[in-house]
């Protein structure tokens, strides 16, 4: 028996490891969650086929594959995301979120080693692609709040809001340092300093990743690696032009901190650094991100970034794979991707190493997500989305981020009660204006797209005994109010579609400041933009002034500092130019007198001291040139003498003239100086003050000043029409450069003219006629393209092709018809790319009717003689130019003949129509279709 014990024992300890040897065979190391990270990510790539391992570096929309679900798992892909208007095809709530998620991760653990998918979207300012979610002010002005530990919890919170639909990937935050504000991604970045790249962003990957990635983190991806905030002009994906030390001083600094912070995915830029692509940029993107700052994680390109590459996909394929492109933002054509990859690999143009050193990274992630043991949505976590405690957050985040650019004395905070405030704008309540791009849309939206609380919802909650009447048009009844509100700025928009070449503020909200000032209360203007506007024109007219950004959803955020329950707190994270002329400018600049200073912003409510010397805020000339507006911080005396107190230079030369002075009969801070003579129109005026008597109501004594830059409103007198009309001579524009020319019949030209630009000419037309317009041009765009408009009236338009070059002149002729009296002409370069000299108006020798009266409505004749046999004439008159068709029908509706399809100036038309041989008698019909304009009339042909 004591020898049959052991034997037994040894049966037993041999059956128990026979079971685990069973077990082990039974589960691969990879699928066992007690292993270490590095040796399961090495025994699931042991297994892997090369087209597997492909599979995992292809990252594919799931529009493209919604479908086609069983290609996820034949594929292998190593991750599906959701591009900007990429929805759940069953809606766009949470819940169709959630779903689209796990059914995606379904079949992706379909595939032979059962790999699940990481699943990515644009997250960048709160779960922005879900209807509901809690949408935070853009990053431009989180920046605004120099708050680190703000930033973390929001990112924080917008984390949870993404979990909650199951996806596993944001990619954000963008770090851009953001250098030129025509860039339309400019309020995408922090700012314009790598000191908030480095501190913000790495708090917000620290609040999306937690410190470090687990199964509880949302994988971050700062963006976009390198540059991309820096190129010239502000061109989105442009180029990126200087000299290394300044590329890593300026752009590097952010993603040294977001590698500190563990980021776990950098998203490589569309820009070039002088001249290579970043996606092809093997320098940056391996010698320095991977090598020198040993980033362990993913680099995944931008959406179809490696298609921009170079034009011949397969080429592209090599240059980026081998630049350390990881995974690769197809986002359609994976089959393609598949098939140059394995020719590549067999050509050994991309080696093996590179792929294995890819799909290690992005499994290494898997692994350390939890995703091989928890792949499916926490739908326990739903109830978060837009939850009470998250919106508070966002809040917060509005209220902090606010600047407050102007104050004068008294007019800020507002009281809640016993008070008439007048809103106007067509900002006030729009929630989609309110939260910009990338809300819902890639684009963003207008009006209710998502659950919010507008601007003008919040004013009516913080303040219900308040007397609050809105009208976007700022139309009032008789009366004055106490406050007047306007909340005006830029539409949403995305990427490219928002690079901008004039940062002015539109001419209808320019009027609308005006107007609101006239009812002669004080005037708060909020900014809603994505970057520092030009403010120029309606600086003067603003007795506050607030850049409150892309706020969100969270409006009462705003009125939190308006009625005073907290004070402003945001300081700028962009230089704010005074004119585009500044623009790019930003601290640190040998020549910096921006209008307000990166790190500006009014942080109390205290008025001025009693007695303290008034502060000219702004000043300007009016549209007659014979006053100067001069507007003050506190309310003025109405000054004895202002002779010999006040001198001017125009244009750089002494100005000497008479003054009367007053105060303003609408604004107690604001002086009038009427003058003897008049100012011209585009002169460059600034005011002295020497020294006098002129004072505050509080009796503080006026100081001295020098140089002040006055904004020149005065408007050209109108040009004779027939007459020749100087470009520089606008009445207004958007977008435009005067320069001197080198065209021998001219002294300035108008230049940067782009797309969208525009110019205006008060012209005074002496009889309606029709004329001839002549436009003295210079083009190297071959596409250039006008419209010419008077009022509503639409005149024509015009190709401009290519004279050779920008400084190669030619004359170009159009046809326009005009009424009589004095009008706006307005010229509008639907495609830009041309510089412009003159414009000069003739009479036309031979009038294109006897008649030179235009029509003042559109209008169709009857034929003449009807019935006909063979010809017959019809007439009709345009009221305004635009394309014309006027096409012959048969009774079934089927076109005979088009007698009419070109561009042809107002004026009365007369077409001859001949039936041919092969028309049979019978009742036909001509139609005429023109500016939304159509009329058919029934005629006879008789054989």
């Amino acid at each position: 028996m004591r020898k049959v014990l052991p034997i037994l024992e040894f049966l037993f300890f041999f059956l128990m490891m026979l079971s685990v040897s069973e077990l082990s065979a039974q589960t691969p190391v990879y699928l066992d969650p007690t292993k270490p990270v590095d040796e399961r990510v090495n025994d699931l790539m042991s297994r892997m086929t090369l087209d597997e391992k492909i599979g995992q570096m292809m990252q594919v929309d799931q529009s493209e594959v919604d479908t086609k679900l069983n290609d996820i798992a034949t594929y292998s892909f190593g991750s599906i995301l959701s591009g900007g208007n990429s929805d759940p095809a069953k809606g766009n709530l949470p819940i169709n979120w959630t779903d689209l998620y796990d059914t995606l991760q379904t079949y992706s653990l379909k595939s032979r080693l059962k790999i699940p998918m990481i699943y990515g979207i644009d997250a960048v300012h709160g779960n922005n692609n879900v209807i509901g979610a809690t949408i935070f002010p853009h990053n431009i002005g989180l920046g605004c709040t120099r708050n680190p530990d703000l930033v973390k919890e929001a990112a924080r919170i917008t984390a949870l809001e993404i979990a909650a639909t199951g996806v596993d990937w944001t990619f954000a935050p963008c770090i851009a340092v953001t250098r030129d504000e025509r860039w339309g991604r400019t309020y995408e970045g922090f700012g314009e300093t790598p000191e908030l790249a480095e501190i913000l962003g790495a708090a917000a990957v620290k609040g999306f990743q937690g410190d470090s990635l687990t199964s509880s983190s949302i994988l971050a991806c700062s963006k976009h690696y390198l540059g991309d905030g820096g190129t010239l002009n502000g061109d989105d994906q442009g180029n990126c032009i200087d000299d290394e030390t300044t590329i890593r001083n300026l752009f590097l600094p952010g993603y040294i901190a977001a590698i500190d912070s563990n980021v776990g995915s950098i998203m490589a830029s569309f820009n070039s650094i002088n001249g290579t692509k970043m996606h092809g940029n093997k320098y940056w993107l391996t010698d320095v991100l991977k090598n020198e700052l040993g980033f362990k994680g993913i680099i995944v390109s931008d959406w179809a970034g490696v298609d921009q590459v170079n034009s011949d996909y397969k080429t592209a394929v090599e240059l980026s794979i081998n630049a350390g492109i990881d995974m690769v933002m197809l986002p359609y054509r994976y089959g393609e991707f598949l098939n140059n990859m394995k020719s590549l690999i067999s050509e050994e143009k991309i080696s093996t190493e590179r792929v294995d050193d890819a799909v290690k990274r992005i499994l290494t992630i898997k692994f350390k997500m939890g995703l091989f043991e928890n792949p499916f949505a926490d739908r326990s976590l739903l109830p978060l989305i837009g939850s009470v405690e998250h919106r508070a957050v966002a809040r917060q985040c509005v209220r902090e981020s606010m600047v407050l650019l102007k104050r004068k004395d008294n007019v800020l905070p507002i009281p809640k009660s016993n008070v008439k405030i007048y809103l106007a704008g067509d900002h006030v309540d729009n929630l989609g204006d309110q939260c910009g791009g990338w809300t819902i849309d890639w684009q963003g939206g207008k009006g209710d797209i998502t659950n919010g609380t507008t601007f003008l919802e919040a004013m009516e909650k913080a303040a219900p005994a308040a007397d609050i009447q809105y009208s976007q048009i700022g139309d009032f009844p008789s009366g004055s109010a106490d406050y007047s509100i306007v909340v005006i700025g830029e539409e949403p928009y995305a990427e490219g579609y928002g690079d901008a070449t004039d940062l002015s503020i539109k001419k209808s909200d320019v009027e609308l400041i005006k107007k609101m000032k006239s009812y002669g209360c004080p005037v708060i203007v909020i900014l809603f933009s994505g970057r520092p506007m030009i403010v120029e024109q309606i600086l003067h007219y603003t007795d506050a002034l607030i850049a409150a950004w892309l706020p969100g959803t969270e409006g009462e955020g705003i009125t939190d500092v308006l009625f005073g329950d907290y004070y402003p707190k945001g300081l700028l994270s962009n230089s704010w130019p005074a004119s585009m002329d500044q623009i790019p400018i930003n601290v640190g600049d040998a020549d910096y007198h921006p209008l307000y200073e990166y790190g500006y912003g009014i942080t109390s409510f205290d008025n001025s001291l009693a007695g303290s010397a008034p502060i000219l805020l702004s000043g300007i000339v009016t549209t007659d040139g014979k006053h100067v507006e001069l507007s003050f911080n506190k309310d003025m005396k109405d000054p004895s003498t202002a002779n010999g107190q006040f001198s001017f230079t125009v244009n750089n030369n002494n100005y000497t003239t008479g003054i009367n002075a007053s105060v303003s009969r609408i604004d107690n801070t604001t002086l009038v100086l009427e003058l003897d003579n008049s100012f011209n129109p585009r002169d460059t005026i600034t005011i002295n003050y020497l020294s006098g008597n002129i004072q505050s109501e509080d009796n503080g004594t006026l100081q001295p000043f020098n140089s002040f830059k006055l904004y020149n409103w005065t408007t050209p007198a109108a040009v004779t029409i027939p007459g020749i009309i100087e470009a520089e001579n606008y009445s207004d524009m958007f977008g435009v450069v005067t320069e001197l020319t080198s065209d021998s019949s001219g002294v300035f030209q108008l230049s940067g003219i782009d797309d969208g630009d525009w110019i205006e000419y008060i012209i005074n037309v002496t009889q309606a006629n029709n004329y001839y317009l002549n436009l003295r041009v210079a083009s190297a765009n071959s596409q250039g393209k006008i419209t010419l408009s008077s009022g509503t009236r639409i005149l024509g338009s015009r190709t401009i092709s290519s004279t050779g070059g920008l400084q190669t002149w030619a004359t170009i002729k159009q046809v326009i018809g005009l009424t009589a009296g004095e009008q706006v002409l307005k010229v509008a370069a639907t495609k830009g790319g041309f510089n412009l000299n003159w414009l000069s108006i003739q009479n036309i020798s031979t009038s294109v009717d006897d008649n030179p009266t235009i029509p003042l409505t559109n209008k169709l004749e009857q034929n003449h003689p009807n019935p006909f046999n063979p010809s017959t004439t019809i007439t009709y008159h345009l009221s305004s130019a635009g394309k014309v068709n006027l096409t012959i029908f048969n009774m079934l509706g089927e076109e005979v003949e088009t007698l009419v399809n070109e561009f042809q100036p107002a004026g009365s038309f007369t077409k001859t129509f001949s039936a041919n041989s092969t028309l049979s008698s019978g009742i036909y019909f001509y139609r005429l279709h023109t500016n939304g304009f159509t009329d058919i009339k029934k005629f006879i042909l008789l054989k």
